[in-house]
């Protein structure tokens, strides 16, 4: 496909997200802006992985977690090499090491390389665990054959493997690839590449194997000077390889916090909130302080986009393996309620929901608890009121 002139990489990824859907070529997650996209023909094109000579060689492979690379990661293991995959937005650490159950058949492996295969057989691996990284596989929005690499724009590709260098898991002689769908493969304008973008060696598709012997440096580690402070505080793995470079006598300043909002006190920080415009779904009621009654099994999923449908919510249940008992669709208010046998199941989906983009929009998600009897009239308990409204909105 071809760019029009003057263009971004926030124009570049329009274009292929855009070009994908109208064209059909998306696969579920749909619609796929804002994702690293899933397309039809993933699968076959990540069977070329097994062919290169840097992956026979490979004995430990880091795969992202993303849907068009579920393929990639059962061909991993499938080989009996060691598979890591990053954890959803690093918020619990950098990355999981997968461990199928002994003797497990070529189905049990291909559950293992889905979502909730890789949080039901995955072990954390710490900063000391001197993990040494072979290959890494990486999703793009868009490449060059040159080797140079567009993300969705969130950069968790870029500090993900800015971390492994930082660890001493990969060197500047460790191959990237790359699995996308051929209209993914397009010329990208040199001066959009940053000193942080990581770029790639191997690009797979449905239809070809290239080879992109780019000769343009990787990143040599993180640089925090691209790092906000509101950025440090979501990635606690970050906190820790921070301090261990301070210790070396390293430059870790960071760059400015985010900018405070006018009138607020310097002694406190700014209390935000939520701004609506006149077109926007009313917010739901405040969900009422935990009581003594204790959580509710009810989750509220909340900022659902207006053509958002529930059909789309019921199968990310399904992907993510947090299936309800009972789903309430409350589409026009903008939240669906999730309901479950357990509080601990309804907790347990809060973890896993957290992150979930439907369309344009990343949901919120929130626990609903009852009220105490005596803040009631009558001493009666009230049913669970979620509050999908968000804490904090983002400026």
């Amino acid at each position: 496909m071809e760019l029009r002139t003057g263009v971004s990489k926030q124009d570049i990824r329009e274009q292929i997200w855009d070009y994908m859907e109208s064209r059909n070529l998306a696969d579920f997650p749909r619609p796929v802006h804002h994702r690293i996209p899933n397309f039809k023909g993933a699968s076959r094109a990540a069977e070329h992985l097994p062919r290169l000579q840097a992956f026979k060689m490979a004995r430990t492979v880091k795969v992202n977690p993303d849907a068009p690379q579920t393929n990639a990661r059962f061909l991993v293991l499938d080989s009996k090499k060691t598979l890591l995959v990053p954890t959803p937005r690093l918020r619990t650490g950098l990355f999981n090491k997968i461990t199928p159950p002994p003797g497990a058949t070529k189905d049990v492996l291909r559950k293992c390389a889905t979502s909730q295969g890789v949080r039901n057989y995955s072990t954390p691996v710490g900063l000391d665990s001197r993990v040494l990284v072979d290959l890494v596989v990486v999703g793009s929005v868009a490449v060059s054959e040159k080797g140079w690499r567009i993300g969705k724009g969130e950069g968790y590709a870029d500090l993900e493997y800015a971390m492994m260098v930082s660890m001493g898991a990969v060197s500047p002689e460790t191959p990237v690839v790359t699995i996308v769908h051929d209209c993914q493969v397009i010329d990208i304008p040199e001066a959009l590449l940053e000193d942080h973008d990581l770029t790639v060696d191997y690009i797979l598709t449905p239809t070809r194997v290239v080879a992109t012997g780019c000769e343009r440096p990787k990143p040599t580690g993180i640089l925090w000077s691209k790092i906000s402070g509101e950025v440090m505080g979501k990635i606690p793995v970050l906190q820790s390889l921070r301090h261990r470079e301070k210790q070396a006598g390293k430059d870790v300043t960071l760059r400015d916090e985010p900018r405070r909002l006018l009138g607020a006190s310097s002694q406190q920080p700014a209390r935000l909130t939520a701004v609506r415009g006149p077109r926007d779904p009313p917010l739901p009621e405040p969900c009422p302080a935990q009581g003594e009654d204790g959580p509710t099994g009810t989750v509220c999923v909340g900022n659902l986009p207006r053509d958002a449908r529930v059909s789309e919510l019921k199968r990310a249940l399904r992907e993510l393996g947090v299936v309800p008992q009972r789903l309430t669709w409350q589409g026009p208010r903008g939240r669906a309620l999730l309901h479950y046998q357990a509080p601990a199941s309804a907790q347990q989906a809060v973890s896993h929901l957290q992150g979930l983009r439907l369309g344009a929009a990343t949901v919120t998600v929130s626990l609903a608890r009852r009220r105490r009897a005596s803040d009631l009239p009558g001493g009666r308990v009230q049913e669970p009121q979620p509050d999908c409204r968000p804490a904090v909105a983002d400026l």
